[in-house]
């Protein structure tokens, strides 16, 4: 059975390079009725801490990578936490050191190595000395492993020193808890960020060293920023957890991602439904560079083509993370205002935005709409021609709401533009909103006559 992993570092929030790694390994997973499996590698205790072990697996279930075996939020890490396989990795090391191909190795404090053995050290101070297990590196001959990206690899043995297995803490060095995991955890294939091709020899060393068959690897080349370095918060946000709480949708995301490598023929599409066209030979073995704007024109996309009442839970979701106000009203009216609200916006920030003034009475006026329209002297011309012809309608549909505008810019002589604008800014306070006459018209005629007697108001006290 093909048995893949996710195994992320808990020293940080969950970046997208190691999401879309994640993507990579559940999407082939779950095309071949195989395992994914997520594993807590926190063996550098000095960054690694419980708090990044939730908010990566917090972002993994909001991305809906759901894993197979691994970690309970908040619950039983079982075997799936390197911290509590201590003993697992010492028992390993010791049998390389029995079969001659690691030695312990005893330090002072000055860095200077006392003793090299193959018996374990005895009777050392700690306080004064320090013990590891280091791996023997054959002087000769060279290693080899096939990737799935770059084809055959080889590597200079004499390229490489000794290099330690358990540190004087007790803790494994990255390079072997994970050759000791994957081998016991049957995992089949590896697929992980370039970044690590310069530990795989070291493994497969490892792995050669105990007789064991080494996984399938594939090395993918990293997420890079505009300036063609590895993506960072120089660049901007990089992790899940941002694009989460600015707003962008799961979908979109996850479908950006999966197009930062992975050659598919459709350019917006639910990765869900890509699972069986998914193949590592599509996977491009070039860096990728993260367009921002690309990331949002793609959410804006998946914005307006998803279902809407999938919208609408999206939305209430990402305003009870971001802490905004829950409007308070019936669902037709939410509906209707989500409906003609994404059509304008990319993100569901932006949609908070602009859909306010729907929702909340203490919308205020833009800057830009005071300046240009507000305190212009047929203002007050236009609004009470409005509220005027407005008043009079019966049924107050779309078409009529257009044809009583349209009207009244035509008897007041003045262009639509101007007109429309100044109504537009007085029923909701900016000059970027869905469609007049279908604001209008979600609106209602009350709230809207309102909204205008508002705007004359305020525009009288704020002239004075």
């Amino acid at each position: 059975m093909v048995r893949l992993r996710f195994a992320p570092s808990p020293t940080g929030y969950l970046h997208v390079g190691g999401a879309r790694t994640a993507l990579f390994n559940w999407l082939f997973a779950r095309k071949n009725n195989g395992k994914f499996i997520i594993r807590i590698e926190d063996t550098d205790t000095q960054r690694s801490s419980r708090k990044f072990e939730e908010i990566i697996l917090n972002s993994l279930k909001w991305l809906e990578l759901s894993w197979d075996e691994g970690p309970d939020i908040g619950g039983n890490f079982g075997p799936y936490r390197q911290s509590e396989r201590l003993d697992i990795y010492q028992k390993y090391a010791e049998k390389l050191v029995a079969m001659k191909k690691a030695y312990f190795t005893v330090y002072d404090n000055n860095n200077n190595v006392i003793l090299k053995s193959f018996e374990k050290p005895l009777n050392f101070n700690e306080d004064r000395y320090s013990v590891v297990i280091k791996f023997i590196v054959p002087k000769e001959g060279k290693t080899y492993f096939n990737d799935l990206l770059k084809g055959k690899m080889e590597f200079d043995n004499k390229l490489f020193e000794d290099f330690i297995l358990i540190k004087s803490n007790g803790y494994p060095t990255y390079n072997f808890a994970v050759v000791v995991d994957d081998h016991l955890m049957n995992i089949t294939h590896v697929f992980r960020g370039e970044d690590h091709l310069s530990n795989t020899p070291k493994q497969v060393l490892i792995y050669n060293s105990f007789e064991w068959e080494p996984p399938i690897f594939m090395h993918i080349p990293l997420i890079l920023g505009e300036d063609k370095t590895p993506l960072s918060k120089r660049h901007g946000g990089t992790s899940v957890s941002f694009f989460q709480e600015n707003g962008f949708l799961r979908d979109a995301l996850l479908n950006y991602l999966a197009i930062l490598g992975w050659s598919v023929e459709k350019e917006i599409f639910n990765v869900f439904d890509e699972i069986n066209n998914f193949e590592p030979s599509k996977i491009s073995n070039k860096s990728v560079i993260f367009d921002y704007k690309k990331l949002e024109w793609i959410n804006g996309q998946h914005l307006r083509r998803s279902p809407l009442d999938k919208v609408e839970k999206e939305f209430l979701d990402y305003l009870r993370i971001a802490n905004f106000r829950i409007p308070n009203t019936n669902h037709e009216y939410f509906e209707e205002v989500i409906s003609i609200c994404r059509e304008k916006v990319n993100t569901l920030k932006q949609l908070y935005e602009i859909s306010y003034p729907f929702f909340f009475e203490d919308y205020s006026y833009d800057e830009n709409y005071i300046k240009k329209y507000m305190l212009k002297h047929e203002t007050e011309i236009i609004l009470t021609t409005a509220i005027e012809k407005l008043s009079k309608s019966a049924n107050f549909t779309l078409e009529e709401i257009e044809k009583i505008l349209r009207s009244a810019a035509e008897e007041l002589n003045m262009g639509t533009k101007k007109v429309f604008q100044t109504i537009r800014g007085a029923i909701l306070g900016k000059l970027v909103t869905p469609g007049l006459f279908e604001s209008i018209k979600v609106l209602g005629k009350k709230k809207t006559l309102e909204r205008l007697n508002k705007t004359l108001l305020f525009r009288s006290n704020y002239a004075k």
